[in-house]
Protein backbone atom coordinates (compact mmCIF):
# COMPACT_ATOMS: atom_id res chain seq x y z
CA UNK A 1 0.00 0.00 0.00
CA UNK A 2 1.16 3.33 -0.97
CA UNK A 3 1.66 6.23 1.87
CA UNK A 4 -0.26 8.83 -0.47
CA UNK A 5 -3.73 7.38 -0.54
CA UNK A 6 -4.25 7.60 3.20
CA UNK A 7 -2.25 10.99 3.08
CA UNK A 8 -4.21 12.78 1.00
CA UNK A 9 -7.30 10.83 1.93
CA UNK A 10 -6.73 12.74 5.18
CA UNK A 11 -5.29 16.24 3.69
CA UNK A 12 -8.69 16.09 1.77
CA UNK A 13 -10.49 15.49 5.36
CA UNK A 14 -8.43 18.16 7.10
CA UNK A 15 -9.30 20.40 4.65
CA UNK A 16 -12.78 20.17 4.58
CA UNK A 17 -12.78 20.37 8.78
CA UNK A 18 -10.81 23.37 8.25
CA UNK A 19 -13.83 25.26 6.10
CA UNK A 20 -15.88 24.02 8.44
CA UNK A 21 -14.38 25.90 11.92
CA UNK A 22 -14.35 28.52 9.25
CA UNK A 23 -17.52 29.15 7.56
CA UNK A 24 -19.97 27.56 9.88
CA UNK A 25 -22.02 29.87 12.16
CA UNK A 26 -24.14 27.15 14.05
CA UNK A 27 -21.81 25.70 16.93
CA UNK A 28 -22.74 21.84 16.16
CA UNK A 29 -21.23 21.42 12.65
CA UNK A 30 -18.39 23.59 14.01
CA UNK A 31 -17.99 21.15 16.38
CA UNK A 32 -18.20 18.23 13.97
CA UNK A 33 -15.99 19.72 11.62
CA UNK A 34 -13.28 19.80 14.59
CA UNK A 35 -13.95 16.15 14.91
CA UNK A 36 -13.54 15.73 11.48
CA UNK A 37 -9.99 17.27 11.54
CA UNK A 38 -9.32 14.63 14.48
CA UNK A 39 -10.30 11.72 12.13
CA UNK A 40 -7.89 13.02 9.87
CA UNK A 41 -5.00 13.27 12.08
CA UNK A 42 -6.18 9.93 13.51
CA UNK A 43 -5.78 8.44 9.48
CA UNK A 44 -2.36 9.65 9.29
CA UNK A 45 -1.05 8.70 12.79
CA UNK A 46 -2.13 4.86 11.70
CA UNK A 47 -1.31 5.34 8.01
CA UNK A 48 2.68 6.45 8.88
CA UNK A 49 2.24 3.87 11.80
CA UNK A 50 2.13 1.35 9.23
CA UNK A 51 4.07 2.42 6.73
CA UNK A 52 6.90 2.69 9.11
CA UNK A 53 6.17 -1.12 10.40
CA UNK A 54 6.86 0.49 14.26
CA UNK A 55 7.00 -2.32 16.86
CA UNK A 56 5.62 -0.46 19.19
CA UNK A 57 2.62 0.82 17.19
CA UNK A 58 3.00 4.23 18.80
CA UNK A 59 0.59 5.84 16.12
CA UNK A 60 -2.15 3.21 16.90
CA UNK A 61 -1.81 4.21 20.82
CA UNK A 62 -1.94 7.68 20.32
CA UNK A 63 -4.38 7.53 17.78
CA UNK A 64 -6.62 5.32 21.27
CA UNK A 65 -5.52 9.10 22.58
CA UNK A 66 -6.97 10.96 20.50
CA UNK A 67 -10.32 9.72 20.03
CA UNK A 68 -10.77 9.60 23.90
CA UNK A 69 -9.71 13.04 24.00
CA UNK A 70 -12.29 13.83 21.28
CA UNK A 71 -15.26 11.62 22.59
CA UNK A 72 -14.35 13.94 26.39
CA UNK A 73 -14.14 17.40 23.75
CA UNK A 74 -17.49 16.19 21.88
CA UNK A 75 -19.49 15.38 25.45
CA UNK A 76 -18.62 18.46 26.92
CA UNK A 77 -18.71 20.78 23.65
CA UNK A 78 -22.39 19.76 23.35
CA UNK A 79 -23.76 20.31 26.63
CA UNK A 80 -22.38 24.04 26.55
CA UNK A 81 -24.41 24.29 23.10
CA UNK A 82 -27.34 22.53 24.24
CA UNK A 83 -26.81 25.01 27.75
CA UNK A 84 -26.06 28.16 25.81
CA UNK A 85 -29.39 26.93 23.24
CA UNK A 86 -31.72 26.87 26.22
CA UNK A 87 -30.34 30.07 27.26
CA UNK A 88 -30.33 32.07 24.25
CA UNK A 89 -32.40 29.85 21.84
CA UNK A 90 -29.78 29.69 19.41
CA UNK A 91 -26.74 28.26 18.74
CA UNK A 92 -24.95 30.71 16.00
CA UNK A 93 -21.38 31.59 17.17
CA UNK A 94 -21.48 35.22 15.31
CA UNK A 95 -24.28 35.66 18.45
CA UNK A 96 -22.87 33.86 21.09
CA UNK A 97 -20.20 36.59 20.82
CA UNK A 98 -22.79 38.99 22.02
CA UNK A 99 -22.42 36.81 25.47
CA UNK A 100 -19.39 39.34 26.85
CA UNK A 101 -20.11 41.68 29.83
CA UNK A 102 -20.12 44.92 29.00
CA UNK A 103 -18.46 47.72 30.93
CA UNK A 104 -19.55 48.73 33.67
CA UNK A 105 -21.22 52.83 34.28
CA UNK A 106 -19.10 55.72 33.43
CA UNK A 107 -17.74 57.57 36.52
CA UNK A 108 -17.11 55.12 39.45
CA UNK A 109 -14.86 57.40 40.89
CA UNK A 110 -17.27 60.09 41.57
CA UNK A 111 -20.07 60.18 44.11
CA UNK A 112 -23.64 59.15 43.22
CA UNK A 113 -25.79 62.27 42.47
CA UNK A 114 -27.72 61.60 46.00
CA UNK A 115 -24.33 61.39 48.22
CA UNK A 116 -24.94 57.30 48.50
CA UNK A 117 -21.98 54.91 47.06
CA UNK A 118 -22.84 53.44 43.76
CA UNK A 119 -24.02 49.35 45.14
CA UNK A 120 -22.46 47.67 42.00
CA UNK A 121 -19.17 49.09 42.37
CA UNK A 122 -17.41 46.93 45.17
CA UNK A 123 -14.58 49.67 45.79
CA UNK A 124 -17.60 52.39 46.36
CA UNK A 125 -19.46 50.32 48.97
CA UNK A 126 -16.50 49.87 50.93
CA UNK A 127 -15.31 53.26 50.66
CA UNK A 128 -18.90 54.53 51.97
CA UNK A 129 -18.74 51.65 54.85
CA UNK A 130 -15.45 53.85 55.86
CA UNK A 131 -17.05 56.84 56.00
CA UNK A 132 -19.80 56.01 57.65
CA UNK A 133 -17.44 53.97 60.56
CA UNK A 134 -15.37 57.26 60.98
CA UNK A 135 -18.14 59.65 60.78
Amino acid sequence: MHLAYPAVLAVLLFCTGLYGVLARRNAILVLMSVELMLNAVNLNLVAFDVWLRDTLHAGQALTLFTIAIAAAEIGIGLAIVLMVYRNRGTSDVDRLRDTAESPGPAGLDEAAPDGAADATHPDATAAAQKAEATA
